[in-house]
């Protein structure tokens, strides 16, 4: 699994050189470069797939049943995308890491950070709170992240609620022109 910003038609044709078979697409199809890559997929033979996200809340449990799901069916070497490849890209090579590698989640969570030019601080550390929650509270009683995540226990909405960015981290943000 390889992950970048948002990639052009004709980096696309570098990457089916370079062996890519499929493209997953987590900006959704409402994106204004959705048809021109699903049109270059198309044209080239890459399987495209797209899958949506928000940088700026958490996953929906639907959201991680189709995560899982992608990684079980799709052809590999496969490409992960979203605008920046930081907050997006980061959850999702989390959840590739966890769900289809097998890491434990301190070590795939690693995939968020400022290496890749996620910031914590900010409103996209509502990304990283989930793991914290989890790590903190929910991983101590044994339970599997996935479990979690999809079962009844997990209220996205009074996570995203509970919150709070800084502001020197959401001003980065908004530098950096997040979606």
């Amino acid at each position: 699994m390889l992950r970048t910003n948002q990639p052009w038609p004709f980096q696309l044709a570098r990457w089916k050189r370079r062996g890519v078979r499929t493209i997953i697409n987590l900006r959704g199809s409402a994106a204004p470069s959705h048809d021109l890559e699903a049109q270059a997929c198309l044209r080239l033979g890459l399987a495209f797939e797209t899958l949506r996200l928000s940088s700026h809340s958490l996953p929906r449990p639907g959201d991680f049943a189709a995560a899982r799901a992608l990684f079980e069916r799709i052809e590999y070497p496969a490409l992960l995308h979203c605008k920046s490849g930081a907050d997006r890209a980061g959850m999702m090579s989390v959840l590739y890491a966890h769900l289809h590698l097998g890491q434990p989640i301190a070590e795939a969570r690693k995939q968020l950070g400022w290496k890749y030019l996620h910031v914590s601080a900010g409103s996209t550390g509502v990304l990283d709170h989930l793991f914290d929650v989890y790590q903190r509270d929910i991983e101590p009683e044994g339970t599997s992240f996935y479990d979690w995540v999809t079962g009844p226990g997990y209220d996205f909405r009074q996570m995203t609620a509970d919150f709070r960015p800084g502001r020197r981290g959401s001003l980065l943000v908004r530098l950096l022109r997040r979606e």
